[in-house]
């Protein structure tokens, strides 16, 4: 399984210089997990820059993978992943749904750079 963060979503969204790095994982749709923290960041940040038609197109992208709610578990896990590699909340949220599933974090974000289960590309 696959879980792309917020970072690679934006980047393959505005097709940047790492979007190849995140299309293979975004396009198996089979292999996609989605936390909803990621729709939350994703429908932010492409609400704020282009508007709401154009995040709504990116969320319905998003939605063609297995979308993963909080839950009290995986809240836990957070919080003690957290602490354990002081990673911020998000961070947290994002790496605990991963490992919940048995996912690869697909990134660009250096808070997980490093992380075992993580496949990380170095923004350019």
């Amino acid at each position: 399984m696959n879980l792309v963060d917020s970072s690679g979503w934006l980047e393959y969204f505005a097709d940047g210089p790492n979007a190849q790095n995140f299309s293979k994982p975004i396009e198996a749709v089979t292999r996609l997990i989605v936390p909803t923290i990621s729709i939350y960041e994703v429908f932010k940040r492409v609400l704020m820059q282009r508007g709401e038609d154009l995040a709504l197109q990116a969320i319905a992208v998003m939605q063609q993978g297995l979308v993963i709610g909080l839950d009290v578990s995986v809240s836990l896990q957070a919080a003690k992943i957290g602490v354990q590699l002081k990673l911020p909340m998000a961070d947290s949220i994002i790496l605990a749904t991963a490992r919940s599933r048995a996912a690869t974090v697909w990134t660009q974000d250096a808070d997980f750079r490093n992380l075992e289960g993580v496949q990380y590309f170095p923004k350019k």
